[in-house]
């Protein structure tokens, strides 16, 4: 069985603020553009879009993950509490 792929990038890092510390973040490009959209449907800038899910992420879950896991989740409507299919 074959399935096609989107384009795929290796991730990049970028630096942003997060309440005037300096941090990196490294996600692929479809990611970035994903937050790009997000935040501009929300008024904001990526980086304050970042910064919000930098608040409410848990202290042991990465910045990136959780920027995954929200960027996923505003793909699915807002939801990623879906129970896994099984194989």
């Amino acid at each position: 069985m074959t399935i096609d792929l989107p384009p795929l990038t290796a991730p990049a890092k970028r630096s942003l603020s997060i309440d005037g510390h300096a941090t990196s973040v490294s996600l692929e490009d479809a990611f970035w553009r994903a937050a790009a959209e997000a935040a501009a449907a929300r008024g904001m800038s990526r980086a304050q879009l970042i910064a919000a899910v930098d608040h409410a992420r848990p202290a042991e879950v990465g910045l990136a993950t959780a920027i995954r896991l929200f960027l996923l989740a505003e793909a699915r409507g807002g939801r990623l509490d879906r129970p896994a299919e099984a194989d």
